[in-house]
């Protein structure tokens, strides 16, 4: 029971860092780079307290992996401009859930029994169809219509959510496979935040102004970093199945915060669309935490 408290802090960090950013303001690039400095201050704390024995090797499996996230969440941020947080979270959530789970199946072979297999499937396409739901637009909201880009939207959660799943995989699975090379998350976070900055400065191309919103975002690089140190305490105690499912479920505080703190317009039928998609999408992310679990303890 700890170990799911424990767990809920990440759901809550993660899942407040679409709309709490949006809510301080700045173009996405600002609160990108904003979001890394932040993270950087943790990280470099965690460093300096933990002390851990960082090795030429993971610090670069660690750098590389910070370029990527810092791809991933900036896309995430575009696609958070161009769909709003409501939607944004839930899709960008669920879709590293189901591109993640079916790496893990057809490449590394996670899943070996037929339970999980049932399991497995059902929980993906709970998520697809949440998805549909989540994304899911009345005609009749013209604000929303004229506001957003789904198309541009959808563009930047493809590759956010590609860039996500690869430096998990790098993490998880390639460091250990390809390099032999293992560590927890206190240790790599350090090498990591560096590897965010400097991509978050690459991906700006220059064109960023420092204004203040940029320093305001640190908050939520702290958000993240807070989450992940709780992550870790949870999956201790609770398991990492649990942890991470537990995590994924923040796309319903993105939904909640998009609505109430920034205002995003939804017509009777949409709050139902989102209802419906939330609904799936918590059963989807649970059925997967239930086949990791009996893969773990088989």
């Amino acid at each position: 029971m700890e170990g799911i408290l424990l767990a809920l802090v990440p759901m809550f960090a993660w899942g407040s860092i679409g709309f709490v950013s949006n809510k301080i303001g700045g173009t996405a690039k600002q609160q990108t780079l904003g979001m890394t400095f932040g993270a950087f201050v943790f990280a470099l704390l965690v460093f300096l307290v933990h002390q851990p024995q960082l090795s030429l090797p993971v610090f670069i499996i660690g750098f590389i992996g910070g370029l990527i996230w810092a791809i991933g969440q900036s896309g995430q941020f575009h696609s958070m401009k161009y769909l709003g947080v409501s939607v944004a979270g839930p899709l960008s959530a669920g879709s590293q859930l189901v591109l993640a789970s079916l790496i893990g199946v057809f490449i590394f072979h996670e899943w070996t029994q037929s339970i999980q297999y049932t399991l497995g499937f059902i929980a993906i396409l709970a998520l697809i169809v949440g998805f549909y739901f989540s994304a899911k637009r009345d005609p009749e909201n013209i604000i929303a219509v004229e506001k957003h880009h789904y198309a541009r939207g959808l563009i930047s959660l493809a590759y956010s959510t590609l860039a996500y799943v690869s430096y998990v995989i790098l993490f998880n699975n390639l460091s250990a496979l390809w390099f032999n090379i293992h560590f927890d998350t206190l240790t790599i976070i350090f090498p990591m935040s560096i590897g965010m900055v400097i991509g978050a400065f690459i991906l700006s191309a220059g064109d960023i102004k420092i204004e203040a919103v940029v320093f305001k975002n640190i908050s939520v690089g702290l958000m993240w970093g807070v989450g992940n140190v709780f992550m870790l305490l949870a999956a201790s105690m609770a398991g990492n199945a649990i942890a991470f499912s537990f995590s994924q479920l923040g796309a319903i505080i993105s939904t909640i915060g998009g609505i109430l703190f920034l205002g995003e317009k939804k017509t009777k039928k949409e709050l139902a669309y989102i209802t419906i998609g939330t609904i799936l999408f918590i059963i989807g992310a649970i059925l997967l935490a239930v086949v990791k679990s009996k893969g773990i303890n088989n």
